[in-house]
């Protein structure tokens, strides 16, 4: 069986698994809303708050000491000192990378709770407007 013949007998395969459920649950999981746990997200926040913090520090440890030996080692004609100065250039920018998607995590995380619980206050509002209208009718 040749690829092309291969792949088209998977796609057939994996369409012929594939159903779309929209408003329902799947079969036998349970309610059909979308649950907030405010817990395990506010857990999640606090842990990458934490990774941002210690990164920022401890990423850094490292960045003299290694400046210091590139360029000892390139004062002597070693052309590891200049490697370990892009080593060293490429490692801190990692470093930022990781901790602004930490940040953004983070303050992601804190939106959506934020935004969560003001749209609940509102609905509950909203939810409590309508009744009080019903019974003044």
């Amino acid at each position: 069986m040749s690829f092309d013949e291969e792949w088209a007998a998977a796609r057939t395969t994996a369409a012929a698994n594939v159903s779309m459920r929209l408003n329902q649950a799947a079969p036998g999981t349970g309610g059909q809303d979308l649950e907030l746990n405010q817990d395990h997200i506010g857990a999640v926040g606090t842990e990458a708050h934490t990774l941002h913090s210690r990164l920022q520090t401890d990423g850094k440890h490292a960045a003299a000491a290694t400046a210091e030996a590139a360029g000892a080692l390139g004062k002597e004609g070693f052309a590891s000192g200049a490697a370990l100065t892009r080593l060293n250039s490429r490692w801190e920018s990692q470093v930022k990378t990781l901790v602004a998607a930490c940040a953004q995590i983070s303050n992601g995380l804190n939106y959506s709770l934020s935004s969560h619980n003001k749209e609940e206050q509102r609905l509950y509002a909203e939810f409590t407007t309508s009744k009080l209208d019903e019974y003044l009718k």
